[in-house]
């Protein structure tokens, strides 16, 4: 028998606080404590050599029940759609237009944040509905 394996879910992007909290916001994560002997963040980047301040952010569920998120700058931006993307599940259970509603209440509370509204998808015979976004970067996911 196999077993089950821990993993992170890793983000290339060019501001890795700004992407880092932007998900923190959508999913209730939360950044880990500073490194021990610094007061702050901004007190351990300011430690770093300049061209390593910044470069780097993570956050995990404060339960410890989903993957660790870490986001790593990248000198190169996004060019084509995302090969793996992320379903934020708000709509579990639901179907029609409370689903939809569910969708769209989510979308209405990211949007401030930073999120881009891209396509509602509607149910066919095989899928329900679901939310196409946008990230602070212009990464794809779904409001599933």
């Amino acid at each position: 028998m196999s077993t089950i394996k821990q993993f992170q879910v890793t983000f290339d992007c060019a501001e890795p606080e700004r992407v880092g909290r932007f998900w923190c916001e959508v999913l209730g994560y939360v950044p880990p404590a500073p490194p021990v002997g610094f007061a702050t963040w901004d007190d351990f980047n300011r430690s770093l050599p300049p061209e390593e301040r910044g470069s780097r952010f993570a956050c995990s569920d404060p339960t410890g029940v989903g993957p660790r998120l870490y986001f790593q700058r990248v000198p190169e931006g996004k060019v084509v759609k995302n090969r793996v993307h992320l379903d934020v599940r708000v709509g579990t259970g639901l179907v029609g237009e409370e689903r939809v509603a569910a969708l769209e209440a989510e979308c209405a509370r990211l949007v401030p944040l930073g999120a881009v509204r891209v396509q509602l998808l509607v149910a066919d015979e095989k899928n329900e509905s679901c939310l196409l976004m946008q990230d602070v970067e212009g990464n794809e996911f779904c409001l599933d």
